[in-house]
């Protein structure tokens, strides 16, 4: 099984970034213990700030990889190019969000990418994306 984790922006801040939010430790540490945790599944990660990035990989991922783990950050308020890419490819995708975005600020409960998504994770910190990992086995 093949499965990609994509991270937008600001998430390559994890560990330093509103650690009351957030939490303590980074992407990449968490990252790790995933691949301990589920030795069977091939997993990469990718992260960027800019959202044509994130677009690209996913169309790559999109047609050969069993899923798509997608916290889009900011972007999922925004960004309908997001939105169009997940629905254009055939590789089910989970929408990921470490905070309970409906419970922040009011422009954090519109997503233009959940409407295309397998399905939406929030909430649960970190552990949201184990969560999304067990969806797809």
């Amino acid at each position: 099984m093949k499965i990609s984790i994509i991270n937008g922006p600001n998430l390559n801040l994890l560990g330093k970034r509103e650690p009351e939010v957030y939490g303590s430790l980074t992407f990449e540490e968490y990252f790790t213990s995933l691949q301990i945790k589920f030795p069977t599944i091939e997993f990469t990660y990718f992260q960027s700030n800019i959202e044509g990035e994130l677009i690209d990989k996913i169309q790559e991922f999109g047609f050969s990889y069993d899923g798509i783990i997608l916290n889009a950050g900011a972007y999922t308020h925004t960004s309908i190019g997001i939105g169009d890419a997940i629905k254009a490819i055939t590789t089910p995708v989970i929408e990921v969000h470490i905070s309970n975005t409906f419970s922040r600020e009011s422009f954090r409960h519109q997503s233009y990418i959940s409407g295309n998504a397998k399905g939406v994770i929030l909430g649960f910190g970190l552990k949201s994306y184990e969560l999304a990992i067990q969806s797809f086995l």
